[in-house]
């Protein structure tokens, strides 16, 4: 089974990519930002991350409503998105388990 078969397949895609573009955003381009005025870094990544953060919360609601997520799983992962790191615990605590019991 592949893994962009399902709504939470394409969902873990999506909050992999959208994570690492929240720690480049956070720890490469916001430094370059400030110690090395480079504001460009920031546009750059900050626009591309606003638009997988965008299709995280769209594949969120897909899997949500493929998979009837109560609304404190549905939660928990949204507020993973917003934490350093959230979205790779969220991955391991919710969206992997969640694929496996299908």
């Amino acid at each position: 089974m592949s893994l962009l078969s399902s709504a939470v397949g394409r969902l873990r895609v999506v909050a992999f990519v959208e994570g690492i573009s929240f720690l480049v955003l956070l720890f490469i381009a916001m430094p370059l930002k400030y110690f090395a005025d480079s504001p460009q870094a920031v546009r750059g990544v900050g626009l591309i991350h606003g638009l997988l953060f965008v299709l995280y919360i769209l594949a969120m609601f897909y899997a949500h409503m493929e998979r009837k997520w109560p609304a404190a799983t549905l939660l928990k992962v949204f507020l993973g998105s917003l934490l350093p790191f959230g979205t790779f615990w969220v991955d391991k605590r919710f969206l992997a388990t969640s694929e496996r019991n299908g």
